[in-house]
């Protein structure tokens, strides 16, 4: 009787601690993420550009419909690596910082490569 009186205890104990063990302040709150919509153009005609990949933290893929647009419901906030290529098109890198919370716009001119 006593054992099970125990094991009951101890059961009980376990289950708080793997309970406590999940509030992780770890992982990020909701309101560390941002959303990202933007739109990809040719520099030199102001065209949208259909079918461009943009990568996000090298994980987050988008590619840009009919009209250029893309979006990204949830990402990390804080500075912001992205990548955005599109065939016949000099890739364009560069870094922004998405504030939690807050829409953030990226809007990318695109150029074609120059000629050597």
């Amino acid at each position: 009787m006593m054992i099970k009186v125990v094991r009951a205890a101890l059961s009980v104990v376990l289950l708080a601690c793997s309970l406590v063990a999940c509030n992780n302040s770890d992982l990020p709150p909701a309101t560390r993420f941002a959303s990202i919509t933007g739109v990809v153009t040719d520099a030199a005609t102001q065209k949208p550009i259909a079918n461009a990949t943009v990568i996000v933290d090298t994980v987050l893929t988008a590619t840009t419909d009919a009209n250029g647009a893309f979006s990204f419901a949830k990402i990390p906030t804080g500075i912001v690596d992205y990548v955005v290529k599109a065939p016949g098109y000099a890739d364009v890198t560069a870094s922004a910082n998405a504030e939690p919370g807050k829409p953030f716009v990226l809007n990318v001119a695109m150029q074609q490569p120059t000629a050597p």
